[in-house]
């Protein structure tokens, strides 16, 4: 895959935002990658963001070690990513970029209503659209929020910025002869249960085509190398 992309969804999770601290958000992390999203939109491309939330309430693990119900945990955890995507929001309007945020839940004081033609629309125009609360549901992860707001916007891939460099065939935190892959169908991926997205939305890329690059993006300058310079870094994840 080269870099000639026009629209790209990047996913980025709560815990990248939180840095070195490990929770809440890194005001240094967030400028920096504030500047690496607005060079994208500098180079011509229309840019959407779905933001996680772990940075500030994780859903699942609550609900897991402290018995909280699973439905108010997941909610919880998008409110979460309101929170992000304000923040995200408002470090790329101090460098000028004009931005929209998008909720799948409803909360006009703040933002937007998430609407796929009225976020197609705002790329249009130039602004960058920042999409949060997932996908409005309980039990289903940002990761398939972004793949399913790719396809509702059209974009030409997905990138997936991680803290590691890409897909390995097994943890590399744990396993010192873990193998980074280059590229991966999305039907080995699945069958071999690699951690790329969750299966839900390793799926929804599959039937529609959605090429997902996983890379490092604590590494500076990352995220133009991988769209605007088209180098071959971290795990294409695509058809064949």
């Amino acid at each position: 895959m080269s870099g000639s992309y026009s629209r790209v969804l990047l996913k980025l999770s709560g815990e990248v935002l939180a840095g070195d601290k490990g929770f809440g958000i890194e005001s240094s992390v967030l400028d920096r990658l504030a500047s690496e999203v607005g060079e994208l939109h500098s180079a011509g491309i229309q840019v959407g963001v779905v933001v996680g939330g772990g940075n500030i309430f994780r859903g699942v693990s609550a609900s897991m070690e402290h018995g909280m119900d699973r439905v108010s945990a997941d909610y919880m955890g998008m409110l979460g990513t309101v929170i992000n995507a304000l923040a995200l929001q408002s470090s790329l309007e101090r460098k000028g970029f004009m931005t929209r945020v998008m909720s799948a839940l409803h909360m006009n004081s703040v933002c937007e209503p998430f609407i796929s033609r009225k976020a197609r629309r705002h790329l249009e125009k130039n602004r960058i659209v920042i999409f949060a609360c997932g996908t409005g549901n309980p039990y289903f992860t940002t990761d398939t929020a972004a793949a399913l707001r790719a396809k509702e916007i059209g974009a030409d891939i997905i990138l997936k910025g991680t803290k590691v460099d890409g897909v390995y065939d097994k943890d590399p935190s744990l396993h010192s002869d873990a193998v980074q892959y280059e590229k991966v169908s999305f039907m080995d991926a699945l069958k071999l249960q690699l951690r790329v997205m969750d299966a839900t939305a390793v799926s929804l890329c599959m039937e529609e085509k959605i090429p997902i690059r996983v890379f490092n993006i604590l590494v500076p300058g990352n995220i133009s190398k991988v769209v605007v310079k088209g180098d071959n870094i971290g795990t294409l994840v695509s058809l064949d």
